[in-house]
């Protein structure tokens, strides 16, 4: 079982993954080849991205953002098509417990329920967050979501609410050197419903160079 930090300090590094997608709606299966460096981020930087994401006095003690996960991560996709995708992001992983105002968050009234893939059991070795990128994957730009970490699983999962779509994307660590990944994206449903239509599901292997 591995601690949340301990669980962060073993994904930096050099991976390569192979994926399968499947998009539902359009009958269709598609392979791809990712190659990604994961490096973790300085002091300097996850204060630039809390700061330019958490107002100011949700954290009351900077210490936490020291304390709080983060990653830079870029990556080079191939798909079975030969088209490539690169893209270099910034992501930080808050605690809800670094959190000391949570009132002050900004709140998205118009949120659907959560996915039934992303409904997790309250317990007490269940880490909830804020999850903070400065570019999204199906839409650009900043974009803030919800984490899961399950420390008997080593299971980390994201939830993300985009402006057209859900997505649930979970890596779980089966070995030092290999996790899971899946991912699951939902068409947005009217606020307060909860997302059924599955656009895509993807699913690989990953592993560490």
């Amino acid at each position: 079982m591995l601690e949340i930090q301990d669980f962060f300090s073993a994904c930096v590094g050099t991976w390569t993954s192979e994926r399968t997608y499947h998009y539902p709606l359009q009958h269709e299966v598609e392979r791809s080849y990712t190659e990604f460096n994961v490096a973790a981020l300085t002091s300097t930087e996850k204060h630039q991205i809390s700061s330019a994401y958490l107002p100011v006095g949700a954290i009351s003690d900077p210490s936490e953002i020291d304390r709080s996960p983060g990653f830079w991560i870029g990556f080079d996709t191939v798909s079975e098509k030969g088209e490539r995708v690169s893209m270099n992001l910034k992501a930080l992983f808050v605690p809800d417990r670094s959190i000391f105002a949570p009132d002050l968050l900004p709140t998205d009234p118009l949120a659907p329920a959560t996915p039934l893939a992303a409904e997790i059991l309250d317990s007490t070795e269940v880490i909830r967050g804020l999850y903070l990128r400065d570019e999204g994957y199906s839409e650009t730009g900043a974009i803030t979501g919800r984490f899961t970490y399950l420390p008997s699983r080593q299971t980390l999962e994201l939830v993300t609410y985009y402006s057209r779509s859900v997505a649930v994307d979970q890596l779980r660590l089966i070995s030092p050197h290999s996790r899971l990944r899946t991912i699951v994206t939902y068409q947005r449903p009217p606020v307060g419903e909860v997302p059924t239509v599955i656009n895509l599901v993807g699913f690989g292997l990953e592993q560490k160079s």
